[in-house]
């Protein structure tokens, strides 16, 4: 299993190119689902998830077709074009679905188009249980037949879904964009309250309305779906990837120096940009994308809570703790999404880290100077802001257990090497 070794203490000083949104990527990926004609998606991650989601498709029996290199403008050039004309079966194994939490998306689009699906129950990251009883009660509300069988949801409409006023107690991102996709082909008008009013549901949206989807309200907390008998072949560019912009930009603040991130969006992550200008980091807009710079002093501390967007984001807490780590002063940091997500907490700590955790409230009391030292990352998130502690630690830090990062972050040992970084992967 791959490591990462990193030797720390080096400002970071360069241009990091910025991918295409995973979270945006794999839900625009099962919307192919929705129609027979070509979807073809710009902008694509090459990143372990993208190639898992595209095993799931294929398996279903759509075509998956990629063009174009990554470059020093990331992603750009590469092209997926999907087309879900031919599908053989309707049933999301285990074997695929376990892997990765974004499979379950299929369910709303399957269940759409063909009267029926029956999707495993998802894994992925283990940051807490994440149920998916919101998903199913939508669909139920819009006239499916839902059944959990031997680990699986065996979803039936023999009539078609229908239009329905969908209520969700709680913000749920995953439950938002199962029932837009389910809803863009059902009968009738379909009204979601509380939807998530995250930059990648937005993206979606703005997808499915290429597609000939009637959706009002992209980007608030109420959305209107008009059903259509069918949908079209689309052309479209994934959104800039805001978690993958905001790690780096606190990695810069952690070490220092002065990065370009480019086709970094501010817009994307005010909350978060407003934090680290807190701690004393500059973030300037630029031509290009976001200009991050720290002098040689210590950040700042602040405290934190994450929320839906346009709150803080819970992609960027633990990497946020990393940088709280040898801030000067003490911090809190409150985590109201997820009730696991502190599972780096104990690794931080192995590299000298102060921190104390009670319920969903973490206090760093910042060091002047991390240790590097070996440790193990348990989820995506996690996994870097084991990096960003790396970076700004003394010695070498070995991250074990790296598979994680592959899932969301491209290139990350390249182009944190083009910046100063020494950082290398240790292939086992």
């Amino acid at each position: 299993m791959d490591k990462i070794s990193i030797r720390g203490g080096q400002p970071l000083h360069g241009r990091i190119p910025i991918a295409g949104a995973k979270n945006a990527a794999l839900k625009l990926m099962t919307a192919s689902l929705l129609t027979e004609e070509e979807l073809r998606l710009s902008n694509i991650p090459h990143l372990a998830d993208t190639s898992l989601m595209v095993k799931i498709l294929a398996d279903l029996g759509a075509e998956v077709h990629m063009n174009g290199a990554v470059g020093e403008g990331g992603c750009d050039g590469s092209v997926m074009s999907l087309t879900a004309k031919n599908i053989t079966k309707t049933v999301a194994d285990y074997d695929l679905v376990r892997k990765m939490r974004a499979s379950f998306l299929v369910l709303g689009p399957l269940l759409a188009r063909f009267g029926e699906a029956t999707v495993s129950l998802p894994g992925g990251c283990a940051i807490g249980t994440r149920p998916v009883d919101l998903h199913l009660k939508a669909m139920e509300l819009m006239g499916a037949e839902i059944d959990l069988a031997d680990g699986y949801v065996q979803a039936r409409a023999p009539k078609g879904l229908r239009g329905a006023e969908i209520d969700f107690p709680m913000v749920s991102v995953g439950a938002t964009e199962n029932a837009i996709m389910a809803a863009t082909l059902a009968n009738g008008t379909t009204v979601i309250r509380n939807a998530a009013c995250e930059p990648e549901v937005t993206d979606l949206v703005d997808c499915l309305i290429a597609m000939g989807g009637r959706i009002e309200g992209g980007g608030t907390p109420t959305l209107k779906i008009t059903g259509q008998s069918s949908l079209r072949g689309a052309t479209h560019t994934v959104l800039a990837d805001r978690i993958e912009t905001g790690t780096y930009a606190m990695a810069v603040a952690a070490t220092g120096g002065e990065v370009d991130l480019i086709g970094g969006r501010r817009d994307l992550l005010d909350a978060a940009i407003d934090v680290l200008e807190q701690t004393g980091t500059k973030v300037m807009e630029t031509n290009e994308g976001l200009r991050v710079s720290r002098n040689g002093s210590r950040p700042k501390s602040v405290d934190v809570e994450t929320q839906p967007f346009p709150g803080f984001p819970t992609d960027l807490q633990a990497q946020f703790m990393a940088l709280m780590a040898t801030a000067e002063g003490t911090s809190e940091i409150k985590e109201t999404i997820f009730e696991n997500r502190f599972m780096h907490v104990p690794e931080l700590m192995r590299m000298g880290a102060d921190i104390s955790v009670s319920g969903e409230v973490a206090t760093v009391r910042g060091i002047e100077k991390l240790r590097g030292a070996p440790v193990m990352a348990t989820d995506l998130r996690a996994s870097v802001s084991l990096v960003v502690a790396g970076l700004a630690a003394e010695d070498e830090t070995i991250v074990n257990r790296v598979y994680h990062l592959d899932r969301g972050f491209e290139r990350l040992e390249e182009k944190l090497t083009a910046c100063g970084a020494q950082i290398s992967r240790i292939r086992e």
